[in-house]
């Protein structure tokens, strides 16, 4: 089954007046324009289609495990590195990052259970969100979530060339459930997660992933 997400309701009840009013003003200048009402009709379900599909939120059988980290978005997968993170955990780390196309459900979810040990918002730029640069330039979200086991888990959402708003429903200090929503980014982007070295990875470059299915990793 699936839903339609809060967050279109603004662009959706836009989209709608749009469509209405602009044929409206089409058949009242040219009544007559078969060809020109045709196209503008294709336009409009065109665009309608593109704003439904984007902000739906489709049910799923989640997944919860407390050995497993599950990945936040889903996309393709664009980065597995060591890298070293320097803004929280300071050390080196396991970087994965999932890319988000403008087709790809754009909810995001925890990757893990457990407390929101940090949280932050970055304003930045807007750079396209497979850009190397875009983990540390573009605006972005960072949380922190400690598991009961004590494994610190990090993950970023980040803004694109097209995204441009960043929406996150967690706080520093909160109890958070895996595949439970945490955010939602419009329009393209990237989830980055950042996992303890020896972090076992359970997928690979350029593969799908499912938000709150796919199993990223075994801690």
């Amino acid at each position: 089954m699936i839903k339609f997400h809060k967050e279109g309701y603004t662009s959706l009840a836009i989209c709608i007046l749009f469509i209405f009013v602009s044929n409206a003003l089409l058949h009242y200048y040219l009544p007559n324009t078969r060809w020109l009402s045709g196209i503008c009709y294709a336009f409009s379900a065109f665009i309608f289609v593109v704003i439904v599909q984007f902000f739906r939120s489709p049910q799923r059988k989640w997944v919860i495990n407390p050995s497993q980290v599950i990945c936040p978005a889903d996309g393709k997968v664009v980065v597995i590195e060591d890298v070293y993170e320097p803004e929280y955990l300071k050390t080196k780390c396991v970087q994965v990052s999932i890319f988000m196309s403008p087709i790809n459900v754009h909810v995001n979810r925890n990757p893990v259970s457990g407390i929101v040990k940090y949280f932050k918002y970055h304003p930045g730029k807007y750079l396209v969100a497979w850009h190397p640069k875009s983990s540390t330039e573009n605006e972005r979200t960072t949380t922190v979530v400690e598991t009961n086991n004590g494994v610190k888990i990090m993950y970023r959402q980040i803004a694109g060339a097209l995204a441009r708003r960043i929406v996150w429903y967690i706080n520093e200090g909160e109890n958070v459930t895996q595949s439970q929503q945490f955010g939602f980014i419009k329009f393209g982007s990237r989830v980055d997660i950042f996992l303890p070295l020896g972090t076992v990875i359970n997928v690979t470059l350029q593969q799908v992933v499912k938000g709150g299915v796919t199993v990223l990793a075994t801690i």
